[in-house]
């Protein structure tokens, strides 16, 4: 069935609010009253919750993983040193080492990283190092090389003055064996990697990526060329892949099935995936086959329908075996609502994450809101301030295209100064395991 007949009501609604929200000064009109869904609409704040429960009651199982592929996954563990950083006294510069007051006797041959112990110095001595090279025993110091010069009785000199200890790195100075490094649930960056090697891990114990399916749904959509003779083009399909791998998820594979049932129940039930989305078909219609696939399924349904505008068809199932479904409206910004919605506090829980820390921001002028209903609006963040954007209808992208975040709009709307909840778009944060 075509996103725009399947949210139609929704699209009508938005079509009012976005006629209101010209004069974003103006009183709010009244939208018309439209029937609950059959099961009743889960507020949103509860449908988040029942979604990050649902990846929590089902988490990924921790595995060991080299380091070279931990990349993007989540600890499982503490990260705890398994040496001492650095494990012995290191130079921290190429220069001298010094024993004691100068000037220094020049002795032989230098220091380099990685070669042998070295013999001590003895009072009054210095010999070249490089950085990263063990110091020697009895050393008090090291002298940068743009700091030092010799005289011609080849004695080396300091231009300034030597402090005991200075461009030494102790060792210890970073960490000692045990100290704990990363708690569990920290999210593996590159960063992450260098240390864990440092501390002497060859591998982590991780949580892996979940793994998501994509079926895009639809008998009228294009995957190429103008739209049509009532056929549109698919904007969910190139679109979802990237969003839920910037969401933290392994993306294998992206179907499209029309409206067909079977193919449908075939795709649900034969899924390796531990997350399948789907798109369109959530509502009631002749060819909205969701719903039916999942009883015949045998799906536990746990959020059927939200009270937010745009995406208020969506739906969360488990399938079993860990294992569960997202269907999302096909109008695509209500797609993005149910995506933010259902889909990333599901994936962070199951990867062990806690929920993006809360943070608020005040809307610059007012917004219409739904009577019922919380809206989700796209907005840019400028000045400190929260600027809705226009083209936030539930069939549009313009909007959402060049937003920050969205913005959580209480029913009845908000005030032009009022603080509003953002849900940030995962590549303004660096993805989701932040």
């Amino acid at each position: 069935m075509s996103p725009l007949g399947q949210d139609a009501d929704e699209a009508a609604v938005q079509q009012a609010l976005d006629l209101v929200s010209r004069d974003t000064r103006a009183p709010a009109a009244p939208a018309a009253p439209r029937p609950e869904r059959p099961h009743g609409a889960v507020p949103w704040p509860e449908a988040r919750s029942r979604a990050a429960h649902a990846g929590t009651a089902d988490p990924a199982a921790p595995r060991s993983v080299p380091l070279d592929g931990a990349l993007g996954e989540v600890l499982a563990a503490p990260l705890e040193a398994l040496t001492d950083l650095p494990s012995f006294d290191t130079s921290a510069m190429d220069g001298w080492a010094l024993a004691g007051p100068g000037p220094w006797r020049v002795r032989e041959g230098g220091v380099l990283a990685g070669g042998d112990r070295p013999a001590p110095l003895a009072d009054g001595e210095a010999v070249r190092i490089a950085t990263g090279a063990r110091i020697p025993a009895d050393t008090t110091a090291v002298l940068r090389s743009e700091h030092a010069r010799t005289d011609e009785q080849d004695r080396l000199h300091a231009d300034r003055p030597v402090l005991t200890g200075q461009d030494i790195r102790p060792r210890g100075q970073e960490c000692r064996t045990g100290d704990l490094l990363l708690p569990a649930g920290a999210p593996v960056t590159p960063a992450v990697l260098g240390l864990a090697a440092a501390a002497g891990y060859d591998a982590l114990t991780t949580r892996p990526r979940p793994r998501a399916e994509i079926l895009v749904l639809g008998d009228e959509l294009l995957t190429a060329g103008l739209p049509h003779d009532g056929l549109i083009r698919d904007a969910l399909g190139p679109m979802l892949g990237p969003w839920l791998t910037a969401l933290g998820a392994e993306v294998i594979g992206v179907r499209r099935l029309g409206d067909d049932a079977g193919a449908l129940h075939e795709a649900v039930t034969g899924s390796a995936a531990d997350l399948v989305v789907t798109t369109g078909g959530t509502a009631s219609g002749p060819v909205d086959h969701v719903h039916p696939v999942l009883r015949k399924a045998g799906a536990e349904l746990l959020v059927d329908g939200v009270a937010v505008r745009p995406g208020h068809p969506m739906l969360l199932a488990r399938l079993g075996h860990g294992r569960h479904l997202v269907g999302l409206p096909g109008n695509p910004l209500a797609a993005v609502s149910g995506l933010l919605t259902l889909a990333e506090p599901l994936l962070r829980a199951r990867a062990g994450l806690p929920p993006r820390p809360r943070y608020t921001a005040p809307v610059r002028e007012d917004v219409q809101g739904h009577p019922r209903h919380t809206r989700l609006v796209p907005v840019r963040l400028h000045a400190e301030h929260a600027l809705p954007l226009h083209y936030n209808g539930p069939a549009m992208l313009r909007g959402i295209a060049t937003a920050d975040g969205l913005a959580v709009v209480p029913p009845h709307g908000a005030r032009a100064g009022q603080e509003l909840d953002v849900l940030d778009l995962p590549w303004a944060t660096g993805g989701c395991f932040t």
